[in-house]
C-alpha cells in the first residue's frame, strides 16, 4: 500500500514539474516570440525607411539629372538658335569704306563697286538678302566683333595682325600698294623715298630729321607700311581727302591700294603713280567674319570657291578693271 502511494506522489511530482517546466518553456517561447517579432518590426521598419530614403535620393538625384539635361538641352538650343541668327533673319550684312572706288563707292545715295558686286552674287547662292553700309574703315574690325555687322568687305588686305582679330574668307582679289604723287613731284621712283635715320636698336630719329610725307587712310596697310619703313605718316578718314591734302601739298605723296589709285589717276590730270606700274608691295584681298564664327565663314568661302570657279568673280573685277588696264 505504501509503496502504491510513493509511486502516486512521484507521478504527481512529475506531472506538476513537467506542467511546470512547460509552462516555463512557454513564457520563454512567448518571449522570444514577441522579442523575434518586434525585431522583425523594427528591421522591416528600418528596411522601409531606407528603402524611402533611397527611393527619395535616387528620385531627387534623377530629378537633378533631369534638369541639368533639360538645362544642356536648353543652353545647346539657345546656342544652336544664336549661330544661325544671321540665317534666319534672311539678311547678310556687311559694313565697307564707300571712299575706295572701284572696289566701293557711292553712286547717289547708293554704295556700288567690285566688293558690293561680289558681295550681292555670295549673298544670293547663299540665299539671303544683302545690306550694306559704310563705315570709317578703321571701325571695321570692331564692327564686325561687335556683331553690328556680320561682315566685313573693302579691299581688306589679309595680315597676320588681322588674323589676331577676325577670319578671313577666301581670298578673291590681289592688290597692289601704290604710290601717288603729283605730275610735277621730284619724286620718280621708290628709291626716291626719304626715311628718317635709325638707331642701333632700329627705332626712327624723328627730332631734328626730315622725312618724306606720306598720306595714308587711317586702318590701312598703306598706313603699317608708311610707319614701319620710317616715313613721316599724315593720316586721313578718307583716301580722298588724302588725294585732296596731296594736291594742296599737304603731303610729298598717298600710298593707295593699286585699283583706287588708278581711279584716281584716271579722274586727275594733274597726278601720277610713281613709276607707272611699280608696286610697293603685293596683297591678297579677302573679307572678314567676327572670330570664331565658323558657320557663317564657312558658307562665305563655299560661295566664294563656286563664284571663282565658274568665272563670276572675275567678271565682276572685269567690269570695273578691264584687263588691259591692269
Amino acid at each position: 500500500m505504501k509503496k502504491l502511494l510513493s509511486l502516486l506522489l512521484a507521478v504527481s511530482m512529475l506531472l506538476t514539474m513537467t506542467f511546470v517546466l512547460a509552462s516555463c518553456g512557454g513564457d520563454e517561447s512567448e518571449s522570444a516570440s514577441e522579442s523575434a517579432s518586434e525585431s522583425a518590426s523594427e528591421s522591416a521598419s528600418e528596411s522601409e525607411s531606407d528603402s524611402a530614403s533611397e527611393s527619395e535620393s535616387d528620385s531627387a538625384s534623377e530629378s537633378e539629372s533631369d534638369s541639368a539635361s533639360e538645362s544642356e538641352s536648353e543652353s545647346a538650343s539657345e546656342s544652336e538658335s544664336e549661330a544661325e541668327d544671321t540665317a534666319t533673319n534672311g539678311t547678310l550684312k556687311m559694313v565697307t569704306n564707300a571712299y575706295f572706288a572701284p572696289y566701293e563707292y557711292f553712286e547717289g545715295n547708293e554704295i556700288v563697286g567690285i566688293d558690293v558686286d561680289i558681295a550681292k552674287a555670295v549673298a544670293a547662292k547663299l540665299g539671303y538678302k544683302l545690306e550694306v553700309e559704310s563705315i570709317n574703315f578703321d571701325s571695321l574690325i570692331t564692327t564686325v566683333n561687335s556683331g553690328a555687322a556680320d561682315f566685313a568687305m573693302a579691299g581688306m588686305t589679309v595680315t597676320d595682325e588681322r588674323k589676331l582679330e577676325v577670319d578671313f574668307t577666301l581670298s578673291y582679289a590681289t592688290g597692289c600698294q601704290m604710290l601717288v604723287v603729283t605730275k610735277d613731284s621730284p619724286l620718280a621712283s621708290l628709291d626716291d623715298l626719304v626715311a628718317y635715320p635709325a638707331d642701333d636698336d632700329g627705332n626712327y630719329i624723328t627730332e631734328g630729321n626730315t622725312a618724306t610725307k606720306v598720306g595714308v587712310q587711317l586702318g590701312t596697310t598703306g598706313a603699317l607700311y608708311a610707319e614701319w619703313d620710317g616715313y613721316q605718316v599724315v593720316p586721313y578718314t578718307t583716301a580722298n581727302d588724302a588725294i585732296i591734302a596731296l594736291k594742296n601739298g599737304d603731303v610729298d605723296c598717298v600710298m593707295i591700294d593699286s585699283a583706287p589709285a588708278q581711279n584716281f589717276v584716271d579722274n586727275n590730270e594733274d597726278l601720277r603713280m610713281i613709276d607707272g606700274e611699280e608696286a610697293y608691295i603685293v596683297e591678297e584681298y579677302a573679307a572678314c567674319v567676327k572670330k570664331g564664327n565658323t558657320e557663317l565663314l564657312n558658307k562665305l568661302n563655299g560661295a566664294i570657291a563656286e563664284l571663282i570657279a565658274d568665272g563670276t568673280i572675275e567678271a565682276i573685277i572685269e567690269q570695273y578693271i578691264p584687263a588691259e588696264s591692269k
